[in-house]
């Protein structure tokens, strides 16, 4: 059995299941009944709160969970994890092998040219916690480009597991603006108002455009204001919660990094966080 080994490296999530479980146990009585979520990805230390939020909600009963990442620009292919397995800290999640082979059946991709043997975090950082509320759901791990093929590929995920009888819950991957010098992105400059226009313009921006289940809406929105790293996952969200009929998402909590460093004055380089769920 081949096994993806997790690849990233030590701080971005526990790897103790006490410290896990800790994290994740004040999300427990969540209701998890949302077919489809989309959570942040950035280290669990800053948006591991919030993107528990978005995972606790998911179907508890789901049979598959599709974990969709980003960081892939428009123009590129897909990618899936080829593996039987993913590791976790919590135990080895098994890989929905039917479901991935019907998405690269009905699509025509060629396996070998669409393997994501990358490091990335958009989806490896997620796995813990979907292990955590979702133990006994089978995995398909993919990443999708920042276009409107994304969209597409989401009603395919939907009509696949559908043509399989299989129960399935999606979790986009996708963080908000990286605003600062260090992103190479301050057009406001820095300090308070920096922040706050990363807060109530430009995120907010996109967060009205995922709202509106507009998918061309979201992808310009992140493009002209370099305002999310991962549209792409949130497009492929929007057309599987579209073919199902699940009406657009709502915003289940926003926040940035410099929320989580709780500073006296904003850091010089911040992200912006923000957990959706759809039909929950």
């Amino acid at each position: 059995m081949s096994l993806r080994k997790s690849l990233l490296p030590a701080g971005w999530y526990p790897q103790n299941p006490d410290e896990i479980a800790g994290f994740l146990g004040g999300f427990v009585k969540t209701t998890g009944v949302a077919q489809a979520a989309i959570a942040p990805h950035a280290g669990w230390s800053y948006s591991g709160r919030i993107a528990a939020g978005a995972v606790a909600g998911l179907d508890r009963k789901a049979e598959t969970l599709a974990v969709i990442g980003g960081h892939l620009p428009a123009g590129r292919k897909p990618l899936f994890a080829m593996e039987d397995a993913a590791r976790t800290p919590l135990g080895d999640m098994q890989m929905d092998t039917e479901l991935r082979t019907a998405m690269l059946g009905e699509t025509d991709w060629q396996e070998d040219g669409f393997r994501d043997g990358r490091v990335d975090n958009t989806v490896e950082v997620l796995l813990p916690m979907a292990r955590f509320f979702l133990p006994a759901a089978s995995l398909l791990w993919m990443r999708l480009p920042s276009d409107i093929s994304s969209f597409a590929v989401g009603k395919a995920l939907a009509a696949a597991a559908q043509r399989l009888g299989r129960r399935l819950a999606v979790l986009a991957s996708a963080d908000l603006t990286h605003y600062g010098r260090g992103f190479g992105f301050a057009p406001m400059g820095t300090g308070p108002e920096a922040l706050r226009w990363v807060r109530e313009v430009n995120d907010r921006q996109f967060i009205e455009a995922v709202e509106s289940g507009d998918p061309a809406a979201v992808l310009e929105r992140a493009e002209k204001d370099l305002s999310s790293c991962s549209a792409g996952a949130v497009a492929g969200a929007m057309g599987f919660a579209q073919a199902l009929g699940l009406g657009p998402a709502r915003l289940l909590e926003y926040g940035t990094s410099a929320d989580a460093e709780n500073a006296s004055e904003p850091p010089g380089s911040f992200v912006g966080y923000a957990a959706f769920v759809f039909g929950g």
